[in-house]
């Protein structure tokens, strides 16, 4: 005869043995009639039919066991609601545990990230569409803040401030995931900047030298050649261990397609990585692009790796951080922008470094551009750039306009690292001619007005005509470090003097051809050794003393 089990006496048992565990105080003492129904689905579900005909005695065993393995889990959920949303910012209520830069998941699927916590209201920026969100609508924290996937598979690939692929390619696979937000290294883990960066500009690398983990910022109106003198710069780390990150903030897709079309052109979009926010983004993809553009350079930092990085532009970044705080109801501050835009952007430039050996020996070198209103450098952005950064190069839209490319102000751009990131060769070629360009335009303006020069004045402004002429060049043509310290060395041995100013790129473009075609060893020690020996300038000066004449022979006669 079967036995039944008696649920009432082996379920006072299990409760008894259960009680023993609890706390007397526990508000969430379960009631003897809630816990012998939840022992008996438990019994159901855990146990097989067959179980069900053992004895009494037996089945309270097995109910006692299973009432002491029982366990309960509390879930405290941080919930909120929706009382306005608009323009890609949302106010919520609620949420008592929610911390700053916590994401937060809308209805929808949405996700957003706070910004904002005051004692009655969360205000969260939308890292999606708005679509489908509505006032009443529960939002619940996450307890996670934002982090983003890193890693070499992003090398030639287009996304967005959130890793996502914008191109047609396969799926990305990323090494790991880090916080878009992070404490910039400190100062003992920091070598000092001594190792050069090439932008492939003549005019740069000769009298404005970049050193890797440098920051310096690119000022200038609107198309006089800021983005090209970044993009060039990129072009000339090909074939260089140089990972590059391009930050495309706010810019128009046209644009952006444009520098990719150049970038893959070049050869160097294998490289590159390429962060896209375009104008009808989300305001927080826009303010969050330049972070995830670093936080991804900072893997190859972390690897041991150079990282050259172009933020363009961050006047835009300002003007969509000016633009949250405002819908975030924020005090405007100087020009509209809130008191901490300078904080903005000091927290990401001051990731941009060169570490010691004992944390890699890395770098990271950043490029900002900023846009100024008809050449005010004085502007609240500007300033603030400036002061955070390691130098600034000014482009003049007066030596635009006049044809000088690049537009490079000189005597207004600085590079605050100096000769300590130039090698020996460039360094003794380019020493004096700073200097002379700063005669040439002091002595160039009385020319102008017709006032009388004496003949070595005259020379002088000759030089200085055939120097500038030197330092033109096209978009994107980067000149490498070789081709760069032999146009200098015939400009400073005189071998330009016979050369007229109209003349010197040809002069300049067939004399190199000649070096390397007919004294290839040379070439090559210079590209190696990077130091210009005795026995090197010697054979140099052989070789100009050669080809110069039959140059100008040859061009005057065509």
């Amino acid at each position: 005869m079967e036995t039944t089990i008696d649920l009432e006496t082996a379920g006072k048992a299990a409760l008894e043995a259960l009680t023993e565990r609890l706390d007397v105080n526990d508000p969430l003492r379960l009631s003897k009639e809630t816990f012998l129904r939840e022992v008996q689905e438990d019994v159901d579900r855990s146990f097989p039919p067959a179980l069900h005909k053992l004895g009494s005695r037996e089945m309270a065993r097995v109910i006692r066991q299973t009432a002491a393995d029982y366990k309960r889990e509390v879930f405290v959920r941080s919930v909120g609601t929706v009382q306005h949303v608009g323009n890609g910012v949302a106010r919520l209520s609620g949420l008592p545990t929610v911390h700053l830069e916590e994401l937060v998941t809308f209805p929808n699927g949405v996700q957003g990230m706070v910004l904002n916590l005051d004692q009655t209201r969360v205000d969260v920026i939308l890292l999606g569409p708005d679509t489908g969100i509505r006032g009443g609508d529960l939002t619940e924290g996450t307890g996670r803040r934002l982090s983003i996937p890193v890693g070499m598979p992003f090398l030639g690939r287009v996304v967005d401030p959130l890793g996502r692929p914008q191109d047609e390619n396969r799926a990305i696979v990323p090494t790991e995931y880090r916080y878009v937000e992070r404490i910039a290294p400190g100062v003992v883990e920091r070598a000092p900047v001594d190792t050069p960066l090439y932008t492939g500009t003549k005019i740069l690398d000769a009298l404005i030298p970049l050193g890797r983990g440098q920051r310096e910022l690119i000022i200038g109106d609107r198309q006089i050649g800021k983005t090209t003198l970044a993009i060039d710069t990129i072009l000339s780390q090909r074939g260089t261990d140089v990972k590059c990150v391009y930050v495309a903030i706010g810019q128009k897709k046209s644009s952006t397609l444009e520098v990719i079309n150049k970038l893959e052109a070049g050869g160097v979009l294998n490289q590159t990585v390429v962060v896209v926010s375009s104008p009808d983004d989300p305001p927080a993809l826009r303010y969050l692009a330049p972070y995830s553009g670093v936080t991804m350079a900072e893997f190859f930092l972390d690897e041991g790796m150079d990282v050259l990085i172009v933020y363009d532009d961050l006047s835009k970044h300002a003007d969509t951080y000016r633009e949250l705080s405002l819908l975030l109801r924020r005090p405007p501050g100087r020009e509209a922008y809130p008191g901490d835009v300078f904080y903005l952007h000091s927290r990401l430039l001051e990731r941009a470094c060169r570490l010691n050996e004992e944390n890699g020996g890395g770098s990271i070198t950043a490029l900002p551009i900023v846009t100024t209103q008809n050449g005010n450098i004085s502007s609240y952005i500007v300033t603030n750039l400036i002061s955070i950064t390691d130098g600034q190069i000014v482009l003049s839209a007066d030596l635009f306009n006049k044809g000088s490319k690049p537009a490079i102000d000189i005597g207004r751009s600085v590079s605050r690292v100096g000769s300590a990131a130039q090698e020996p060769a460039m360094k003794d070629m380019v020493k004096a001619l700073k200097l002379e360009l700063s005669q040439y335009e002091e002595v160039s303006r009385f020319a102008r007005f017709g006032t009388e020069v004496n003949e070595a004045t005259q020379r002088q402004i000759e030089r200085g005509e055939r120097l500038m002429a030197l330092l033109r060049q096209g978009p994107n043509e980067p000149v490498n470090y070789v081709d760069q310290v032999l146009m200098f060395f015939a400009m400073t041995h005189g071998y330009l003097e016979d050369v007229k100013p109209e003349e010197v790129l040809a002069y300049s473009k067939d004399m190199v051809e000649y070096m390397h075609t007919h004294i290839p060893q040379a070439v090559d020690h210079l590209r190696y050794q990077r130091v210009l020996s005795e026995e090197l300038e010697t054979e140099l000066l052989a070789a100009l003393d050669q080809f110069t004449p039959l140059w100008l022979k040859r061009w005057r006669h065509t």
